[in-house]
């Protein structure tokens, strides 16, 4: 994995949570807050997100959730902390943090969440450990992954955009990191090795809602690391890449608005 997929600087941020944030995330945010509310947790509850980014999941949990239960929100990107923090509730307590190195005490949470994160971690084993370490016994851990790029389908038609752009050397970031880990057994085999005594995992189907494929390639492709491995090729690439991507959705799916399915995998495991 390229030192570049973990960095969300600049314009990334705002680009993410404006044009990613609707068509992919919030819709999964919502069904995680789902499953910790059918959990009753009580009003003393202490939740800790990883990964938070620019805070879909914070704000989808400080939604479902009695204004009791507390809510720590970590990422180890300041830039996307400090725009979470200006657009979500004041209740949401915004922390720079590194998911391999927590900085909290053993048996701190009730509840660990991270939504799309554990795929950028360099060291998804150190991370579990961290993760067990601060869960209280009784507590839980969820968190969702990508399933499979081809079970995606308007992630894929970006990457084939690239592919087409660029011939034989397209940029890798989407496949090689959030849609690079998505191999069930594997991760039950690392929840294990991280001392979890059980995990769980369902497949769910949701549709994604683009408002314009404009909108969704300037999200893809300049609110994301992506950005990062386009400017480092050559100058004025990225706008170059914006405008035949955005073409070549539109001749996929129309101008739009339009959905289309995507799929991912949701991970519950107790420590």
């Amino acid at each position: 994995m390229s030192n570049a997929d973990h960095v969300f600087h600049g314009s990334i941020p705002e680009l993410y949570d404006r044009f990613m944030g609707p068509a992919f995330f919030e819709p999964y945010a919502t069904d995680l807050a789902s499953r910790v509310r059918a959990l009753a947790p009580a009003h003393s509850a202490a939740l800790l997100e990883l990964a938070a980014g620019t805070g879909v999941l914070s704000r989808a949990l400080a939604r479902s959730l009695p204004p009791e239960i507390s809510i720590l929100a970590t990422d180890l990107n300041q830039p996307m902390l400090d725009y979470a923090a200006r657009v979500s509730d004041p209740r949401i307590l915004f922390r720079q943090a590194d998911a391999l190195h927590l900085p909290f005490p053993n048996h701190s949470f009730d509840f660990v969440l991270c939504q799309f994160g554990v795929m950028f971690f360099p060291d998804k084993l150190a991370a579990y450990r961290e993760v067990r370490r601060v869960l209280k016994p009784a507590g839980r851990f969820f968190f969702s992954v990508w399933d499979r790029l081809d079970a995606n389908e308007l992630s894929l038609a970006v990457a084939q955009a690239l592919k087409d752009f660029f011939g034989g050397d397209p940029p890798a970031f989407i496949s090689r990191t959030p849609f690079g880990y998505f191999d069930i057994p594997q991760i039950h085999r690392e929840l294990a090795q991280a001392a979890f005594r059980s995990s769980s995992v369902q497949t769910v189907a949701l549709s994604s809602v683009t408002a314009s494929t404009q909108d969704l390639a300037l999200g893809m492709i300049q609110g994301t690391p992506l950005r990062n491995e386009l400017e480092s090729r050559e100058p004025g690439l990225l706008d170059r890449v914006t405008t035949a991507v955005a073409a070549s959705l539109a001749s996929r799916f129309g101008p739009g608005p339009f959905h289309s399915r995507m799929q991912a995998h949701i991970f519950a495991a107790l420590p």
